[in-house]
């Protein structure tokens, strides 16, 4: 832990519960598991919080996205309701730092395929609700159309498979290592096989609105399988919705090199009883999903960037899922049409 970013938390500590109305702080406990923002967890005169110290996203952005939170929690949404500073703000800024304050909400993180398939349902209802909230309280008008989103085409993901091959070692030692090259030289051979599958055009098809992101099990907080709060709104954005059921489900019921095809199935169910997303806008979302995924390798790149294993254990394992959903793309889209 940076020592001198925590002498900067004491010092601020009693500015920050005078100004958030918090008074005496008992205890606080950092939270070593977040991986952008810094976060504790204080116990207080007035009950229990989390303090968030913002790193990782501009303030005004951090205030735009804790306002809408106010009107969805007003609306049964479950989301956490940030505390309004003296004066209103939701954001005090002390020492070049910028923190918000949040109640503390129990609960644990629950992978997707551990729950039923009506909490799976339900998840998908949820989902649907948040994006009907947004849709009334987002921060901002929408464009007319939906935003392009880039589909890369497949030289240019080919010319990055060989540029990473290069950065690997020509006579590898480590398994990892071994396996990496193996999946460069097999993602070539999909590229090739794959490019007449390209989606057409930038600009997804189906509704648009304000979405959260990020929406998945790293950012909910469970009791017995029911979601009691949505955590981390920081890529709160304009986004087609079938884009965020899609990539959902993916991050969601994708474990183990494989989708669990049912869950998938329950959750877009669970999500078209609340909003009416066609199978056709549907399918497209998964298209450019799988395509994206085909042709992009932020994870290896992170692994050899900041020579950090975890993401090199993501790529391996999300490898094995893109050559699952390759070979089953039919099965994968009659679960995503589901009702």
């Amino acid at each position: 832990m940076d020592t001198t970013r925590d002498d900067d938390l004491l010092a601020a500590l009693p500015t920050l519960s005078r100004r958030f109305g918090l008074g005496e702080v008992r205890d606080q406990q950092f939270l070593a598991h977040g991986l952008m923002n810094r976060n504790w967890r204080l116990e207080t005169a007035a009950g229990m919080y989390s303090l968030k110290e913002i790193t990782d996203v501009p303030l005004p952005k951090v205030r735009r996205n804790l306002a809408v939170l106010v009107d969805l929690a007003h609306e049964g949404i479950p989301v956490p309701a940030p505390l309004p500073a003296d004066g209103g703000d939701l954001v005090v800024e002390i020492g070049g730092h910028g923190y918000c304050v949040l109640p503390w909400v129990d609960g644990e993180h629950v992978q997707g395929t551990d729950l039923s398939l009506g909490q799976v349902h339900d998840l998908g209802a949820l989902l649907a609700r948040l994006h009907e909230g947004l849709r009334r309280h987002g921060p901002g008008p929408l464009p007319e159309s939906a935003p392009a989103a880039k589909v890369r085409d497949v030289a240019e993901a080919d010319q990055a498979a060989a540029a990473l091959l290069i950065r690997l070692p020509a006579e590898p030692v480590t398994d990892f290592d071994k396996a990496a090259i193996e999946a460069l030289h097999d993602r070539r051979g999909l590229l090739a096989r794959s490019a007449v599958a390209r989606p057409e055009g930038e600009v997804p098809t189906g509704p648009y609105g304000w979405t959260h992101g990020d929406f998945q099990y790293r950012n909910l907080l469970c009791q017995d399988g029911r979601v009691v709060a949505v955590l981390d709104w920081d890529r709160l954005g304009i986004r087609p919705y079938g884009e965020e059921v899609a990539r959902t489900a993916q991050v969601q019921f994708g474990v183990g090199g494989v989708f669990d095809l049912d869950r998938i199935a329950a959750f877009c169910s669970g999500y078209r009883s609340v909003i009416d997303l066609s199978e056709a806008d549907l399918a497209d979302a998964v298209k450019r999903l799988w395509w994206k995924r085909v042709t992009d390798f932020w994870q290896l790149e992170f692994h050899l960037d900041r020579q950090d294993p975890a993401f090199g254990e993501m790529f391996l394992t999300d490898e094995a899922l893109l050559h699952w959903w390759t070979d089953r793309a039919d099965e994968v889209q009659a679960a995503f049409a589901a009702r």
